[in-house]
């Protein structure tokens, strides 16, 4: 599957970099893990349907309910129709130099806070439903006051986010300039129980699938697919002895596409069925 630069496939004059960026995102079909190379920090105010995103070794899932603000970098997104046949959202892009600028002039002089999580969910409300309905490409683009208009926009969910999550918010903020890469390792282990498969580990990796194969054997001594399996399976015989749960409650989740090949590597494995396990 190809990578997608945003927003730079979304920007027409390609010779612009703008520091703020707005697009109105629609979709007829649904769209699953496709890689997303995201060049600005960005909100994603969903309209219509369900969005979920992998980043590192963390993921989230919103609907029309909630918005996202993304941190820059590499990403699995998973866009789906709800009942309706389109899916809409609005994108609002903004630069490190946009951030670094508000920050500055507007809250505390913090130190860079660690955050762990590179999204931030936030809950929808009549205000940001109001700012959401507000934000169209159409009217803030292409015009003399287009770029000023562009600034209050900014400012003002910044600001309104600030007031509705105070200090959790300020800080996700100032995470967001942390040059802080997340570890190989780190996005390795936190994908253990996940069902991605190796090249979309590789990909949150930010690496080829060669050489994250390569890194990864350097590190674990065996290569990525017997690793993951081991694990992955091994997990999959503590929640079938853990009693409450089946083998076809877990095969999807383990990362086994049907149930029949996830029966029969883990009798390869354990020497039993899944299903002497859980009986």
């Amino acid at each position: 599957m190809p990578i997608e630069n945003i927003p730079e496939i979304y920007i027409t004059d390609k010779k612009e970099s703008p520091d703020l960026f707005v697009y109105d995102f629609k979709m007829t079909s649904d769209v699953v893990k496709s890689k997303v190379n995201l060049g600005m920090n960005m909100f994603s105010f969903l309209q219509v349907g369900k969005k979920q995103v992998h980043f590192a070794g963390t993921s989230v899932a919103v609907n029309k309910d909630q918005s996202l603000l993304l941190k820059k970098g590499n990403w699995l997104w998973t866009e789906l129709l709800d009942t309706e046949a389109i899916y809409y959202c609005k994108l609002f892009f903004f630069s490190e130099k946009k951030l670094t600028d508000f920050l500055r002039k507007y809250t505390n002089d913090i130190k860079p806070y660690k955050e762990d999580v590179p999204y931030f969910v936030i809950e929808n409300d009549d205000y940001i439903a109001a700012f959401i309905s507000s934000l169209s490409s159409n009217t803030l683009t292409n015009h003399s006051y287009s770029d000023a208009l562009l600034v209050l926009k900014f400012e003002e969910i910044m600001l309104y986010l600030l007031h509705k999550y105070s200090n959790a918010f300020e800080y996700y903020l100032h995470s967001l300039i942390s040059k802080e890469i997340s570890p190989f390792k780190k996005v390795v282990e936190s994908n253990i129980n996940s069902n991605l498969k190796i090249e979309e580990i590789a990909f949150l990796c930010n690496m080829s699938l060669s050489t994250f194969k390569r890194h990864f054997t350097s590190e674990y001594k065996e290569p990525p697919g017997k690793w993951f399996q081991d694990k992955r399976l091994q997990k999959a015989k503590e929640l079938l002895q853990g009693g409450e749960l089946k083998a076809s409650d877990i095969y999807l989740d383990i990362g086994y596409n049907n149930l029949s090949n996830f029966s029969i590597a883990f009798k390869n494995k354990f020497g039993i069925s899944p299903t002497d396990i859980s009986n």
